[in-house]
């Protein structure tokens, strides 16, 4: 196979691929044998006509496309290891010639890893932070602990009010008809939560249960459902239970029903300490950041463009799998929020940069110093993930992948790089 490589502006390089004439008709036989069963030809049965006969009834070029999916990706893998590119985005894929008997010309311009120039990254001052930890933030961390085990408690014997919880039915009405989207049962509402539109939640304080009401809103003017945006509209509500949160007092029995102490003394000593671990964490994580950010501020590259794009796609496509796992998929959250692909790259793309330039950075530093990840230390990273999992060790280094092992190496390389950062820093 022959191929060349030119180096294009921005970390961008294309590689021109030939095919030759007999890799390409023996792929060309491969996307016929896949197809032929979808491939009716008068006086033939389905899947039974000729490749020939259907090349001169729908064009040779019917197979084209398939054939060179078929060949493509093996050379295209096959000169990227040659060349040793270290490529950081999908290959966009033109067919340059392509004519029965002659080599196949397809070019791949694909972006690789760019050149950093390290600033400067020992010496760094690192700034202190104050790890003391209060009264008042004790105070608040027995609070919220306090409203993570409050009940629901109904209520017969008096009006809603903010901050409780009602279960109502609800239909809304635009000039007296009822409108797509605008009706529930048993929906559970707090009221002062804003999560309803304008002043709804506001005109159900002082109703009690098996009241039924009018609720008189208008739309936003930017909201999602266009034909209702900016409009006024009724609805008729219903309210069945009104309920509100009974936060527990903070005394020794709520230090017996939350922790392993008798008193409350002893449980406030405990999330002081724990709170003091978490801080000191926070704080050397905090440390962390700002010195590898003073590193990628005074350090140069050049960002490929397909690069960041693919970045963006992946965390999009990671934000995609937590809503899935939440019961939404991203079409429907895309149609709620009016976004659309490109606005949310835009949303996104600072972090993705971010994120780009930090492991670019580590990287360089990693090359710089001679660091590497060792058997030894993959092997330590294996039984701490053994231990999180609940595994045997022996039997999570059988499942791990060469390509898994590459992806730890590399990620212990990038933080022995970040660890090398921070130890150099000056307190």
């Amino acid at each position: 196979m022959n191929h060349q490589i030119e180096q294009l502006e921005n970390s961008m390089v294309k590689i021109t691929l030939e095919i030759s004439p007999e890799q390409f008709e023996q792929a060309m036989e491969t996307a016929y044998k896949r197809s032929k069963n979808q491939i009716s030809l008068p006086g033939f049965r389905k899947g039974k006509a000729p490749r020939k006969l259907v090349e001169k009834a729908y064009g040779r070029e019917i197979f084209y496309e398939d054939a060179i999916n078929a060949v493509l990706p093996e050379l295209y893998d096959e000169t990227v290891k040659e060349e040793n590119l270290e490529v950081m985005s999908r290959p966009e894929v033109n067919v340059e010639t392509i004519e029965e008997g002659k080599p196949v010309v397809v070019t791949c311009e694909v972006a690789i890893k760019p050149e950093v120039k390290l600033g400067k990254y020992k010496g760094l001052k690192a700034e202190k932070e104050d790890a003391t930890v209060t009264e008042e933030d004790v105070q608040e961390e027995l609070k919220r602990v306090a409203g993570r085990n409050a009940r629901m408690i109904e209520v017969t014997d008096r009006p809603a009010q903010m901050d409780d919880t009602l279960t109502i039915d609800f239909e809304g009405f635009m000039d007296g008809t009822p409108f797509e989207g605008g009706k529930g049962e048993n929906h559970e509402l707090k009221l002062g939560s804003h999560s309803f539109i304008d002043t709804f939640e506001d005109q159900l304080v002082g109703k009690n249960v098996g009241d039924e009401c009018e609720v008189n809103v208008t739309f936003p003017e930017e909201y999602h459902q266009k034909d209702l945006a900016g409009k006024p509209a009724m609805f008729k509500v219903a309210v069945k239970k009104i309920q509100f949160n009974e936060v527990p007092e903070i005394d020794d029995e709520f230090a017996k029903e939350v922790s392993e102490f008798d008193t409350l003394d002893e449980y406030k000593a405990d999330v002081k300490k724990n709170l003091e671990e978490r801080k000191a964490k926070q704080i050397e994580e905090s440390k962390r950041a700002k010195l590898l950010g003073k590193v990628v501020e005074k350090s140069k590259m050049d960002m490929p463009e397909p690069m960041v794009i693919e970045q963006c796609d992946q965390m999009i496509n990671n934000f995609a799998q937590t809503l899935r796992y939440q019961g939404m998929n991203m079409q429907k959250y895309m149609e709620m929020t009016g976004s659309t692909l490109e606005s949310m790259r835009q949303s996104v793309r600072p972090e993705a940069e971010r994120q780009l330039k930090e492991s670019l950075v580590l990287d360089a530093i990693a090359k710089a110093e001679n660091l590497e990840a060792t058997q030894e230390d993959v092997d330590k990273e294996l039984e701490n993930m053994a231990q999180m999992y609940g595994m045997e060790i022996d039997k999570l280094k059988a499942a791990v992948t060469e390509a898994e092992t590459e992806s730890i190496k590399s990620e212990l390389k990038t933080k022995k790089a970040l660890d090398f950062i921070v130890e150099n820093a000056k307190a």
